[in-house]
């Protein structure tokens, strides 16, 4: 019995934790549709596509949150800032979106920036894209 509650506890955790990193996903995509307007980097659908990726990197094993990024990066605030935790992630991350961009941010990124607008703003260009990582450029 003691089991179950356990089991029962824990998948109620994950959840919540799956429901923050989506609602950062959802956040950040109704910032960037809402409020940018003409000042989007990418047309409206590309973000739509984004938040799917979004979505599936905020359920992944190491991401505590994930964003939309304004340039069409995905930023992710990972629950263990390891080379290994970080290298599992990026490979996870690429093997499912090879064409997509996966920003990590830093714990000082993080205590520096309270805000999703601030998140949504940064760039991903010092991220290295999925594909150059695969070798696909």
């Amino acid at each position: 019995m003691r089991q179950i509650v356990a089991a029962a506890i824990l998948l109620v955790l994950a959840t919540g934790a799956a429901h923050a990193g989506a609602d950062n996903c959802r956040r950040s995509r109704e910032y960037l549709l809402g409020s940018l307007g003409g000042d989007l980097k990418l047309p409206p659908q590309s973000y739509t596509d984004l938040f799917k990726i979004c979505l599936a990197a905020s359920s992944m094993t190491n991401v505590k949150d994930a964003y939309i990024l304004k340039d069409g990066g995905i930023a992710v605030v990972p629950k263990q800032d390891s080379i290994p935790a970080t290298a599992s992630t990026l490979s996870q991350f690429c093997d499912a979106y090879p064409s997509a961009t996966l920003r990590f941010l830093t714990s000082k990124e993080v205590l520096t920036i309270k805000s999703v607008v601030g998140i949504v703003q940064l760039s991903s260009t010092s991220a290295t894209p999925c594909k150059k990582i695969k070798g696909l450029t």
